[in-house]
């Protein structure tokens, strides 16, 4: 709430100031004109021109990717011309939209090595995570009560594996070493002779940690468990297959791999052939288990979005690798102290999680307004309790209040990357000047030593 008045008292004074603009365009803040504005049908006097908005940079793509052009363009004719219901199918119009649908599935079929049979559309990465794990949970109860998970899994996750709970199931929460990587051998010592399934993401949405999926397919496989992954952050970034890494369901995000919003998928394999119980009931659209409308323009751009990125997967991870790079080696040599979060190794590079000691996140989320990031603290909402992912992973409950996650994405420019370091190394600087126990540490104070008392 405090960050959103914060933006909002900064647009306002800067839309408010007097006299004339600055040709030049304001660094760091991008300036958009807001031409595309809704406007009424009904003529009114109080009607103004559209008037330029000042937007920060963004640098939070494990929230959201903008759309690539690409995926508009081939989007635009089913939200106009083409409109029919694709599961229509005594005209035209029902013809040519379920050809569309059709090319989509294959398209993201592609991406991750499966046939298009196995693409099954949701609504997107939560409801695909849901399906899986409560859809196989439930199939399968009256022989199988166990489920695997881990404790760094996305929220819907584990709030899907605490709804099976209450049902009765019964959950293994694994932990993860400092890395943010799960211990295998765990994971096999956890597996019962009643586990029907195991659920491990691919990487991480707030640390970037990629798990060794392979290897968990492998285990899996071998014990004759199934697998899910949620590879949200993943598809699209690096490259999967689900055959060699034996993943048996995976979810995917259109929004998350520059597509639109309100569309994913779920992979659920046939052969051999997983069962799940449909959470909705309806017309019995995508083969039984996701009954619905198709949302025809939605699933185009999914597909087309997945086409893009099988093609530029390669440039993208070399590019936003290096750019990572730039990012981490120009924060940490103009700052000590800084300390980052998850494996630096089996690491996705566009997903930067750095802890700066001795600053309040959320103080140095303010400082920085004109860069759209996020904490990986709870700061913007009710809850002052750190990340449940930094906890964890065993970070000290200070260095979790102080972290920030940098998202480096497929439009971020190296001129966005250089202002973000220069802004975060400014105004770190201040806020630790400011700092009592930056002071004190610096007087070579052990702050760990003192018991603190209150009054």
């Amino acid at each position: 709430m405090l960050l959103r008045a914060a933006w909002r008292r900064a647009a306002l004074a800067a839309t408010a100031a007097p006299g004339p603009r600055s040709a030049a365009p304001t660094r760091g803040l991008r300036l958009r004109v807001a031409d595309h504005a809704p406007q009424s049908a009904v003529p009114s006097d109080t009607a103004t021109a559209p008037e330029s908005v000042l937007r920060p940079l963004y640098m939070d793509v494990q929230a959201t990717t903008p759309l690539d052009p690409r995926v508009l363009d081939a989007m635009l004719p089913y939200l106009v011309n083409y409109y029919g219901n694709p599961h229509s199918r005594t005209h035209a119009y029902g013809w040519e939209s379920e050809a569309a649908m059709e090319h989509a599935r294959q398209q993201v079929a592609s991406l991750i090595g499966a046939d298009p049979r196995e693409i099954i559309f949701t609504s997107g990465a939560t409801e695909s995570n849901n399906i899986a794990i409560k859809g196989v949970a439930r199939f399968y109860r009256s022989r199988k009560r166990h489920v695997i998970t881990t404790q760094t899994e996305h929220k819907c996750v584990l709030d899907s594996c605490r709804s099976l709970e209450a049902e009765g199931f019964q959950v293994t929460y694994l932990p993860v070493q400092k890395s943010g990587i799960i211990d295998l051998k765990e994971l096999e010592a956890a597996i019962q002779p009643d586990t029907s399934l195991v659920s491990v993401m691919t990487v991480n949405n707030e640390i970037g940690v990629k798990q060794p999926i392979a290897e968990i397919g492998q285990i899996c496989s071998s014990r004759k468990v199934y697998f899910h992954t949620d590879a949200a952050q993943a598809v699209g970034k690096i490259p999967l297959d689900v055959n060699d890494m034996k993943i048996d369901l995976m979810s995917i995000s259109g929004h998350k791999i520059y597509g639109p919003k309100g569309v994913g998928a779920i992979y659920i394999r046939r052969r051999p052939r997983v069962r799940v119980e449909a959470l909705q009931s309806g017309g019995g659209q995508e083969r039984g288990m996701r009954s619905g409308t198709v949302p025809t323009p939605l699933v185009v751009g999914l597909g087309a979005a997945c086409e893009v990125a099988q093609q530029e997967m390669e440039y993208d991870h070399k590019r936003i690798l290096k750019l990572s790079e730039r990012l981490i080696q120009k924060i940490m040599k103009n700052l000590p102290d800084v300390v980052m979060n998850g494996d630096p190794e089996h690491h996705y590079p566009g997903c930067i999680n750095l802890s700066f000691a001795y600053v309040e996140g959320e103080s140095l989320l303010m400082a920085l307004k004109d860069v759209a990031l996020s904490s990986g603290s709870a700061c913007t909402s009710a809850s002052l309790e750190p990340s449940y992912v930094l906890r964890a992973i065993g970070t000290d409950e200070d260095l979790a209040h102080s972290s920030i996650r940098f998202g480096i994405g497929r439009f971020t420019t190296e001129e966005e990357v250089d202002y973000t370091a220069e802004k975060c190394i400014q105004h770190v600087k201040r806020l630790r000047e400011m700092s009592p126990l930056w002071e004190m540490v610096q007087d070579g104070i052990d702050l760990k030593s003192i018991k603190w008392t209150q009054h």
